[in-house]
């Protein structure tokens, strides 16, 4: 047998330490090198002989140095021969080390136990990390003061002008979508956010990590130094916002809560702007976002800043709840957008819990409907995957789909487009599977390029509805928007939109169509919900197997009728 020569890579992460030696007796002591083992740190190779040990070598060689705390150890294989340990492979590039690669030291070293929903967890702090590295943020360009006084009007401007629609605030297309991440008392909060912050890559330059009341006490002060120098009416926050900016590109903040009447009001205008200067938030919490600022004064007045955070933030629940399989349950909803990096986990993740990777791994399926086949590329358990070209962008009607919902219980559909006037075929075949998954009360997991509302309507084309709707005068103050969440209210009345607006607008053809639309919006909204996620998958705190075996009854029932 051909005689091994195993190298061995250290990279060193963030905190330093003043002693290369002790680099290597710690790298040593947690089992990660072993003392005769070859040597290469930061490109310099050291290989053990005449009793010199790889510590003692470098000592000798690099004692001007000053390395930091070990993180990661690679074994690479010699040509020659095959590795001879079995070790952790990780990333010997210095710009790589992440949370992922944090949290696998931790465990090793025994200071955290594995735990599938905290890993999970990581994985999302993993993919906002991943985006960061390749991120740069626009310059904060500061808005002058006189942009931020109010324009002065005519007495018979006053009485007789009509309030212009809230100009909504340019968020850069490029803008990470940043982390909300809540739970109870214990539940690591903390942790992670260390992990997080004392991880992030080196081209974030500017970062800043502050207790979200601290900050809020720092908010006011400035807004108070501003209003005394140039006046009441100023709107101080936009440029408080460009100054803070200038000082983190990423903010995080712990323990974000709203207990004030003061702050309430301003919030939204100020994450707002802070996201308009390429901010990405991080924040932890004890709530979740609906709970925030429960029974305050003006409370209506804080729902955009709560519908904003639910929006711009994937929102993760660091309680871990479990199903009869004591299987935990994702941390974020069904619906992700962007189609960004974190997306394709977001599907990965949803799919693994939703089918049963154990008793039926992942492979492809085969259904026939009048004689033809329904090709299914991931299934496992009663879950489905595809991407929307293989399962909307061929030639499918609903016969096709009604046998997919009598073959499974979840489907997974990814990189679903925004369908302009152009792709209205495919906005038909995509209406009609969503009405089919409503009617069978199946799960629907999507990852979407752009936000629920815009999925059937570009932005373009929303801006000729609205003025169509002007001209014809259809746009109302008190609008109601029937069936739609408040996530989706909020949003569209930001765009002086309403459901009476889009069904009216010449871009549908036909009442059916219109309605059509609406329909799937209002479902959607209902799909997404907790209620609808959550029933019939044996949540422990809903019954666990007993829930599990009622709701295979329904939908039994529901597939004879449909037969």
């Amino acid at each position: 047998m051909a005689s091994m020569r195993v190298q061995t890579i250290i990279r060193p992460s963030r905190v330093a330490l003043s002693r290369p030696s002790r680099l290597l007796r710690r790298a040593v002591s947690t089992g990660c090198l072993y003392r005769k083992d070859p040597v290469t740190i930061l490109g310099w190779q050291y290989v053990r002989n005449s009793g010199t040990s790889p510590a003692t070598a470098v000592s000798r060689r690099c004692r001007s140095l000053h390395f930091r705390r070990f993180a990661t150890v690679q074994h690479c294989k010699s040509s020659s021969g095959s590795i001879a340990h079995s070790k952790r492979f990780l990333s010997t590039n210095p710009d790589a080390f992440g949370p992922l690669d944090e949290y696998d030291q931790r465990v090793q070293s025994h200071r955290l136990r594995d735990d599938e929903h905290q890993r999970t967890i990581i994985q999302s702090l993993q993919d906002l990390h991943d985006m960061l590295a390749d991120y740069h943020a626009p310059k904060v360009v500061h808005p002058s003061i006189e942009s931020l006084k109010p324009q002065s009007r005519s007495f018979f401007g006053s009485l007789f002008h009509r309030k212009p629609p809230r100009k909504a605030t340019q968020i850069p297309a490029n803008l990470p979508k940043g982390l909300y991440m809540y739970g109870d008392v214990g539940s690591g909060k903390t942790m992670l956010m260390d992990i997080f912050y004392d991880t992030l890559p080196p081209n974030i330059s500017s970062k800043t990590r502050i207790h979200f009341h601290n900050f809020m006490q720092d908010v006011h002060k400035r807004l108070h130094a501003m209003r005394a120098k140039h006046g009441t009416d100023l709107d101080g926050v936009s440029y408080v916002a460009a100054d803070l900016a200038e000082k983190a590109t990423v903010l995080c903040f712990d323990e974000f809560q709203c207990t004030d009447v003061a702050d309430a009001m301003i919030l939204r205008s100020l994450l707002e702007a802070l996201m308009s200067h390429g901010v990405v938030l991080v924040t932890t919490s004890n709530r979740h976002p609906d709970d925030l600022y429960k029974n305050g004064i003006q409370r209506a007045s804080f729902i955009p800043c709560i519908n904003l955070l639910k929006t711009r933030l994937r929102v993760l629940n660091l309680d871990s709840t479990t199903d009869y399989r004591k299987i935990p349950r994702p941390p974020s909803g069904v619906f992700h957008h962007p189609l960004d990096k974190a997306a394709a986990s977001h599907a990965e993740r949803w799919f693994k819990f939703l089918g049963d990777f154990e008793n039926d791994p992942p492979h492809r399926a085969s259904h026939q409907v009048w004689g033809r086949n329904i090709e299914v590329p991931k299934a496992s358990g009663k879950a489905a995957m595809f991407t929307f070209h293989e399962l909307i962008g061929r030639a499918t009607g609903a016969a096709d789909y009604l046998e997919l919902m009598r073959s499974y219980d979840a489907f997974i559909v990814t990189d679903v487009p925004g369908m302009t006037h152009r792709e209205r075929d495919w906005a038909r075949r995509f209406i009609t599977f969503i009405d089919a998954i409503y009617e069978s009360r199946a799960k629907l997991v999507l990852t979407t390029a752009v936000p629920m509302f815009q999925l059937f309507m570009s932005p373009e084309e929303i801006g000729d509805a609205l003025d169509d709707s002007r001209r014809k005068g259809t746009i109302k103050d008190a609008e109601e928007h029937e069936g739609v969440d408040d996530v989706m209210r909020q949003m569209m009345d930001d765009l002086g939109m309403n459901m009476k607006m889009l069904q009216n607008s010449s871009l549908f053809t036909g009442d059916e169509e219109r309605f059509a639309f609406s329909r799937a919006l209002s479902r959607l909204s209902e799909m997404g919900s907790q209620e609808w996620v959550e029933r019939g998958l044996g949540m422990e705190h809903r019954g666990g197997l007993t829930e599990k075996e009622g709701w295979q009854r329904v939908r039994s029932r529901w597939r004879e009728d449909s037969l």
